[in-house]
């Protein structure tokens, strides 16, 4: 996926994506990867009271570890898209898979708290940016009509592990202490490579072997039997050759599509999820460190996230469903800045939860608006820029989106090592949501729906884009058969309809030529061809 054709140095024709088949266990190994990478920097955190202990650090020092982990998971985007780009999804996920567990090994064995933004940050979070992306990529390949449901039961992954990784790592820092739990915690995470495995390419070398034994056949239909035949079918494989080299120059693959950014829609998008992202992972993140400072128990604590992480499950799945509705999905911007506006509003209410009771609530609501989010971030991006760009368009998101990733939880952390309350960072957290909800809906009613309406309807060209991937790999599989059928009939009936056509063409000249010239309005597209327009006569010598 993703490789240039070796014999002819470009991309193959694209392939009708199955919607099924195949595409469920690849959406089985991109659900695994989602709930490592998006649960576990948030799961880490119920070691961070045992770390500050141990290291002599704040609160600020250890939130700095989920903070590098969810950087390298965005800022590795550029880097990762070359990668598929390059060798494909699947060996780029094996090497991750490798590089996220042997993080967490050696992490266990740390002795201070730069080791561990070495270990289990930066080493962790490549190998976790390493699978995430490629699946996402391999799931639109798979999936197109479908693909709102596939986003939105590939999402669950996140709530699903985080309802069991943190509940999970409470258990193992009681018995093990941290350092047994990171060593745990790193076998699990070599799951990433068996679900690098199951990302099989869309086999794009099937339609050339059929082809190519259609030749055969007709070949030995249409000569003698004998050693002509055989000459007849070196003859055809050779002719077929010699006009693939000619109207396919070879053109270099793009290993980085810049050219996504001349879409408005895509300029919108980048910057609402860079606000998006300077307070939407504040909440999850602190909010265990707040329920134990309000006198919470330990276990109960943890199982805040676990109430998140239900509550997550069902609703993204359910937003997914909902977001692949006809009359739903081409608005689906418009729904995904609804799912930032629910989310902002809820820790801006939620800012003054001072008990238990208080906290579950907002944990409800709050897994609601955060499974929204999760289920729609990324099928808005794919309705935006297409599947075929997708692998650059995700790199360059994450890129930017690593900046916030990078200022957000480690600001927050600081003012709550400086003011001592939780309380104007949740205000602080929703009011960037908030912000960036609005920016996606105005900006996207008056930048790009206004522009549509003053634009005129365009003309329907078959030649032209803007049909979904299905349609258009639909199209190119309908114009290779066509191709493929003209070129295999008999040389003696392309010279009598060439002959027929050249009398034909004559005949209507002579016509013209006696009225005063002019094309009529019947034969205009027959004469367009050789050059005849209504500005001109046609003349018998241009035949």
């Amino acid at each position: 996926m993703g490789r240039a054709d070796p014999e002819e140095g470009q991309l193959p024709a694209p392939v009708k994506p199955p919607d099924g088949g195949w595409g469920w266990i690849v959406l089985l190994g991109c659900f695994v990867i989602t709930g490592f990478s998006y649960a576990f920097p948030k799961a880490v955190s119920v070691y961070f009271k045992e770390l500050m202990k141990d290291f002599h650090v704040g609160y600020s020092d250890t939130a700095w570890i989920s903070s590098i982990m969810l950087a390298m998971l965005y800022g590795t985007g550029p880097v990762c898209s070359i990668m598929v780009n390059q060798f494909g999804c699947r060996p780029v996920m094996l090497i991750g898979g490798l590089l996220a567990s042997s993080g967490m090994i050696l992490a266990s064995f740390t002795t201070n708290i730069i080791e561990l933004y070495l270990t289990a940050g930066v080493l962790t979070g490549l190998g976790m940016a390493l699978n995430f992306q490629p699946s996402l990529i391999m799931l639109g390949t798979y999936f197109d009509k479908r693909r709102p449901l596939a986003n939105g039961l590939a999402a669950a992954g996140s709530p699903v592990f985080l309802s069991s990784l943190s509940p999970l790592g409470q258990v193992l820092l009681e018995k093990f202490g941290w350092r047994g739990g990171f060593l745990i915690m790193g076998g699990l995470l070599l799951n990433c490579c068996t679900c690098g495995a199951v990302m099989r390419p869309l086999d794009m070398g099937m339609k050339r072997k059929m082809e190519k034994a259609q030749d055969k056949y007709e070949a030995k239909e249409m000569l003698p039997i004998g050693g002509k035949s055989e000459e007849g079918i070196s003859t055809t494989d050779g002719t077929k050759k010699a006009k693939k080299a000619k109207k396919k120059p070879k053109k270099g693959k793009k290993l980085l599509d810049f050219s996504i950014f001349s879409n408005r829609g895509f300029i919108i998008y980048t910057i609402s999820k860079f606000i998006l992202v300077l307070g939407l992972f504040v909440p999850p993140i602190l909010l265990v460190n707040y329920a134990k400072d309000t006198g919470v128990p330990d276990t109960e604590a943890a199982f805040l996230l676990s109430i998140i992480g239900f509550i997550d499950i069902f609703a993204r799945p359910a937003c997914g469903m909902v977001a692949g509705l006809k009359w739903v999905r081409p608005h689906v911007a418009y729904l995904f800045s609804f799912a930032m506006l629910f989310n902002g509003l809820t820790d801006i209410c939620s800012a003054r939860a001072s008990n238990y009771t208080g906290l579950v609530i907002f944990c409800v609501f709050f897994g609601i608006s955060y499974g929204m989010v999760g289920a729609l971030q990324f099928e808005v991006l794919m309705a935006i820029v297409g599947s075929q760009k997708f692998s650059s368009a995700i790199g360059l998101v994450l890129l930017i989106e690593a900046f916030a990733v990078l200022i957000g939880p480690p600001s927050a952390g600081r003012l709550v090592d400086a003011l001592k309350n939780y309380e104007v960072i949740f205000y602080l957290a929703g009011s960037e949501v908030v912000l960036s909800a609005l920016f996606l809906a105005m900006a996207t009613y008056c930048c790009l729906n206004r522009g549509k309406k003053k634009e005129p309807p365009p003309e329907k060209n078959p030649s032209a884009g803007g049909g979904s991937d299905t349609e258009e790999a639909e199209s190119d599989v309908q114009e290779t058969e066509e191709h493929s059928s003209d070129n295999h009939q008999p040389a003696h009936s392309t010279d009598n309809t060439m002959v027929a056509a050249s009398e034909e063409a004559n005949h209507v000249a002579e016509e013209q030529s006696g009225e005063g010239g002019g094309c009529p309005e019947g034969d205009g597209e027959v004469l367009a061809r050789d050059g005849c327009n209504t500005d001109q006569t046609v003349e018998r010598d241009s035949f």
